[in-house]
């Protein structure tokens, strides 16, 4: 058995995903079409490796816990705040098949290289955005789900605005140094709340991150 399917034997056992659309989406993506070179032979090592611009691209393990709580639908649309390496959005852009996926990144030369990883897995659902995502993407909105990537010291208010009711938030929140990790759902106007544990991201940059 090789690695990538060590990992996917391991989230079976212990329950972290159960979704088997995820698991597929998760055989069928390469990651490391998304990674540097020189991390190739790290590429499913269950911890984060870096990429362009001071940023990393999230250890498997924790991307498939947030894509678990998420909740995805075939013909969903999705923000993600901080495209990165663009990994994050082929997943879910391959399970939503018949929704779209808009990603916003601050970090400009992350733009080129999330858009040239995407190509490699022929994903034509997914839009690229040079913005600041805490201010979500109003002229977009609303969405089904909103997944970020980095750290915010708190859901941004224009993420809860444009959420659809019975949408679904998740997001690590907290201290810069040390987040836990949020489900939030909007449900008839009000808000609940589900944590997932204590994980550590980089930092949402913009208007409603720590800066």
């Amino acid at each position: 058995m090789n690695i990538k399917e060590e990992l996917i034997e391991k989230w079976k056992k212990d329950g972290i995903v159960k979704d088997e659309r995820l698991i597929g989406a998760f055989r069928k993506i390469k990651r490391e079409n998304f990674i540097l070179k020189k991390d190739l032979s790290h590429v499913y090592n269950d911890y984060p490796l870096p990429i362009l611009g001071g940023q990393t691209i999230s250890q498997p393990t924790t991307i498939m816990t947030m894509l678990e709580a998420l909740e995805l639908k075939e013909t969903d649309k999705v923000l993600e705040v901080g495209a990165g390496s663009g990994y994050n959005a082929a997943l879910i852009a391959t399970v939503c098949s018949r929704g779209f996926v808009y990603s916003t990144e601050v970090v400009e030369e992350l733009i080129p290289f999330a858009k040239k990883n995407l190509k490699k897995e022929k994903i034509t659902n997914v839009e690229i955005i040079h913005a600041d995502g805490s201010f979500g993407l109003r002229g977009k909105s609303p969405f089904d789900r909103i997944i970020a990537t980095c750290a915010c010291p708190e859901i941004p208010e224009p993420w809860i605005d444009q959420l659809k009711s019975n949408g679904i938030i998740v997001a690590p929140v907290g201290p810069v140094h040390a987040q836990e990790m949020i489900q939030m759902r909007k449900i008839k106007g009000k808000i609940e709340i589900k944590t997932l544990g204590n994980f550590m991201f980089v930092p949402l940059k913009g208007r409603y991150g720590y800066e």
